[in-house]
């Protein structure tokens, strides 16, 4: 009944972009209005969707939707086949849930927008269209697409609404995750050439009038066949579909990624080449030092609503990728460098922290601490346990909202005096108490003070940590002393910026405009707040939607490769 939901979320905001571009240029409320609507309802939808997910505690795909879209006959090429293939599952729904909070909460923060308004919500809307494809797409060539659409809005969201370098940092944005993209481009098109859809080849070979009446003994003739390499080429219908990648049994015989392939190429088998390539590329938008230099600059000279989406959602997009592509369809190559993806996580975690702690401008600490906290997902992947994936997850979603509240918390500030200098405040809770309060309570829950979702996303993913036999205890011990780091640069800045007597280095103009929270800042700064509180209070309503997931992942995915290790 609900499955329309997936393609509503899609292609909604694109409905809603034309209706953007035909009004007059005048209508600036009415562009507001219409984001402001079309965001509230998806994330109304992702709610729905997440409530099904978790009531269900299934690991089965739901909300499925899957259509025929580009079919194409190669000749002895084989054939290819695309398809409109979108589902959710419990890695997806806590994603999909996320973009709906936080693009709801950048279209109240872009209130008061006013420079070319109706560019800047048509490319808000187009944003928030793509990034749900990609938690929704189940076809690789769909999530690609998505994927790379991405980079459209907010090369220009930053570019034309950013600050005084807000060319260099969009191109530099660009351009780091256009090389990244790259890299998955090349191994997403040698991935549709070793991989074949085992229904359709069925079809094509005259076992079945129709993909859905292929019987399980009709599949295992297909794959047996496939296996022995006697399938023609002409009768071949390769796929980007992620289920039938993550199935070894649908790779041609003499294909590179094949598991069974024994060729190797600077001392590493084409697999190990291909994880790592797919790893860089998602690395890079997690990001992962050292491929993190565009994310300071991008989130310096960003507008706040496009900080908070960055943030909040497009880095989160890294961590998917990880597990919905690199880790599902190579596992084995996740066990042979779980040392690797662990030893960047605790390397990140501490960067990021020192990077921290040694920054003036508040946005840049806020953006340090981003590249910090997301390190803790990488490690909670590589572990490779079911605490470590659940709170890596977990993770991604605390830290989508905590970096939403505190960015929304650096814009109001930059709002009132154009300044974000941490030495040029002091005492500020004294001349804006409710603000300060919003920020002491932020800080408190982004360095994982008990009872707040960071603390349980950082728990989790060094139970796994510590649990993994894959990884060295030393980065267990390390990235607990990333938590000491984190807790030393928000009390730090906290001290300095809010604590003792009232003073600033603003002028006397800038200084009369801190004033307090107005209602349109305080729903936005509570509501943000009252969801990691909920979360670190009753972590389970997250970890009921991933849980069943996880469980299977390592099941299907990852134990025959632990097991033999």
């Amino acid at each position: 009944m609900l499955d329309f939901l997936p393609s509503f979320l899609i292609f909604f905001p694109l409905l809603t972009l034309v209706i953007v571009l035909l009004l007059p240029d005048q209508q600036k409320s009415l562009f507001k209005i219409i984001t402001l609507v079309t965001t509230g309802l998806q994330f109304m939808g992702s709610i729905i969707i997440f409530i099904n997910i978790s009531q269900s505690k299934s690991a089965t795909l739901q909300f499925v939707q899957k259509l025929d879209w580009i079919n194409l006959d190669l000749g002895a090429w084989g054939k290819l086949s695309i398809e409109y293939f979108i589902g959710v599952d419990g890695l997806s729904a806590g994603m999909i849930l996320l973009t709906g909070i936080v693009m709801f909460m950048g279209s109240i923060s872009s209130w008061k927008i006013e420079k070319a308004s109706k560019g800047y919500f048509a490319l808000y809307l187009l944003l928030s269209s793509t990034i749900m494809g990609c938690f929704l797409a189940m076809d690789f060539f769909l999530f690609y697409l998505f994927f790379e659409f991405m980079l459209l809005p907010m090369y220009f969201l930053i570019g034309i609404w950013g600050g005084e370098r807000r060319e260099y940092a969009a191109i530099k944005f660009f351009l780091y995750t256009l090389v990244g993209s790259v890299f998955i481009l090349m191994v997403m098109i040698i991935l549709y050439a070793s991989v074949i859809d085992p229904q359709k080849t069925a079809v094509e070979m005259g076992y079945a009038q129709d993909a859905n009446q292929v019987e399980e003994s009709i599949l295992k003739r297909t794959i047996s066949m496939l296996e022995e390499g006697i399938i023609p080429k002409d009768k071949q219908v390769h796929t980007f579909n992620f289920l039938h990648l993550q199935d070894s049994q649908n790779y041609l015989a003499d294909a590179s990624l094949n598991i069974h392939n024994t060729q190797t190429w600077g001392g590493l088998s084409l697999r190990a080449w291909a994880f790592l390539a797919l790893f860089i590329g998602f690395a890079i938008k997690l990001p992962v030092v050292p491929v993190h230099t565009w994310l300071p600059d991008a989130h310096v000279e960003a507008p706040t609503p496009v900080s908070v989406v960055l943030a909040g959602i497009l880095l989160k997009i890294g961590g998917y990728g990880l597990l919905r592509i690199v880790y599902s369809i190579f596992p084995d190559m996740a066990v042979e460098f779980a040392w690797l993806v662990g030893l960047l996580g605790a390397i990140s975690i501490i960067y990021g922290a020192l990077n921290a702690l040694a920054m003036s401008d508040l946005k840049k600490l806020v953006a340090y601490s981003s590249v910090s906290h997301m390190g803790f997902v990488l490690i909670g992947i590589a572990s490779l346990t079911g605490e470590g994936i659940n709170g890596a997850i977990f993770q991604m979603f605390s830290h989508g909202v905590l970096s939403a509240l505190l960015f929304l918390q650096v814009g109001v500030l930059y709002d009132r005096t154009h300044n974000r200098n941490i030495g040029h405040y002091q005492g500020l809770l004294k001349k804006m108490p409710y603000f300060g309060v919003t920020v002491i309570i932020s800080f408190f829950a982004s360095l994982g003070l008990p009872g707040f979702s960071g603390f349980i996303g950082e728990l989790f993913t060094l139970l796994g940590a510590f649990a993994s036999p894959y990884l060295s205890i030393w980065i267990g011990v390390v990235s607990v002393f990333g938590i000491v780091l984190g807790a030393a640069y928000f009390l730090w800045t906290l001290q300095r910026m809010f604590l003792g007597v009232f003073g600033t280095q603003l002028s006397e103009k800038d200084e009369t405009q801190l004033t307090d929270l107005d209602r349109r800042e305080s729903f936005m700064l509570i509501t943000l707040i009252a969801i990691a509180f909920v979360l670190g209070i009753l972590p389970n309503l997250f970890f009921n939607s991933t849980d069943a997931t996880v469980i299977f992942w390592l099941e299907t995915f990852f134990k025959p490769f632990l097991t033999n290790l």
